[in-house]
């Protein structure tokens, strides 16, 4: 299969040095590119892991709190516990903000408007609830702020996924593409030249031979 070159190169010494010029800025790209994807990756890993320690922490902690709710279900009744339900404070506001990762926008959470969940208490009446309410109550709003932080890093995962496939892409074009079209042309230019070259000295040769032999 021939080697495919750039369109529209004119086989001249200028051309030549434009082309590797080209030649170099590409392959300081593609390093470039390399050295970014692989630290995004890193990154990526390192924050998978974070995100799967703090999921096992969520579910862990959703099992023991669910557990108290269905307890209190059991000691209360039902609509005893959903009566309490809607009478729970609103946690306050979140808003988002981005940070910035090796050039990648990352979306960010701000909790700053949020109530301090640490001192929240329950607005119901303490005479017609149960310890096991109380105790469902405390832990489910101590899980919401690990629920927007856990949101928060899902968010850093679908960025960076997204960021090191368009960096994967960029090296494959670069590495598969234009860096092989370069050095072809290259090669085609130098090609081009030594023939010019050849047939400039044949023809040179020949118009000497022919001077020599009028002389003669």
């Amino acid at each position: 299969m021939a080697e495919q070159i750039l369109e529209g190169v004119n086989p001249t010494r200028m051309e030549l040095l434009d082309i590797k010029k080209k030649l170099l800025l590409a392959q300081k790209g593609h390093n470039l590119l390399e050295e970014k994807r692989d630290a995004l990756i890193e990154k990526f890993f390192d924050i998978i892991e974070k995100r799967n320690s703090l999921k096992k922490k969520v579910d862990d902690e959703f099992k023991d709190a669910f557990l108290s709710l269905i307890t209190a279900q059991m000691i209360l009744g039902e609509h005893k516990v959903e009566d309490a339900s809607y009478l729970t404070m609103d946690i306050g506001e979140i808003s988002f903000q981005n940070d910035n990762i090796m050039g990648v926008r990352i979306p960010r959470i701000n909790k700053e408007g949020i109530i301090s969940l640490s001192i929240d208490k329950p607005i119901y009446s303490f005479v017609e609830t149960c310890s096991k309410l109380d105790d469902s109550y405390k832990k489910f709003r101590s899980l919401i702020v690990q629920l927007l932080d856990l949101a928060e890093i899902e968010g850093r995962i679908k960025s960076l996924s997204m960021e090191i496939e368009k960096t994967k892409r960029r090296v494959n074009v670069l590495e598969n593409t234009l860096i092989p079209k370069l050095f072809a042309t290259i090669k085609y230019i130098e090609m081009q030249l030594e023939e010019r070259e050849r047939e400039d000295f044949f023809r040179r040769k020949r118009i000497k031979a022919l001077m020599e032999s009028k002389k003669k």
